[in-house]
């Protein structure tokens, strides 16, 4: 089967703490982050370069916010790119936090 026919498709990967986009069965990237308390904070995205441009990226972060609105949580974007997305898609605006001072120390922490 070609690649580049097969859709991508996304899966939460919770021993790892992240989000995978798979193309073809193969994964193609992630978006990682930790909880604290509530709150789902997105620390990291990646899209390898065998897949990029192809708006992987938006479709990952897409499903993983949905995702974490589906478990009554909420969003803190520390990833920049997380963080521009949001920009774009203000229907996640109500369950989006301000990245703060604790949070990014609190971060360090979990990564120690």
């Amino acid at each position: 089967m070609d690649q580049s026919s097969a859709a991508p498709t996304v899966e939460r990967v919770d021993a790892r703490h992240r989000y995978e986009i798979l193309v073809g069965g193969e994964r193609a990237g992630l978006t990682a982050y930790r909880d604290r308390g509530e709150q789902r904070v997105f620390f990291h995205t990646e899209i390898d370069e065998a897949h990029a441009g192809q708006g992987l990226a938006g479709q990952l972060v897409e499903y993983a916010l949905t995702d974490v609105r589906a478990l009554g949580k909420r969003i803190v974007p520390v990833c920049p790119y997380v963080a521009k997305f949001l920009k774009k898609h203000e229907e996640f605006a109500d369950i989006t936090d301000e990245v703060t001072p604790e949070i990014l120390s609190w971060l360090d922490d979990q990564h120690g």
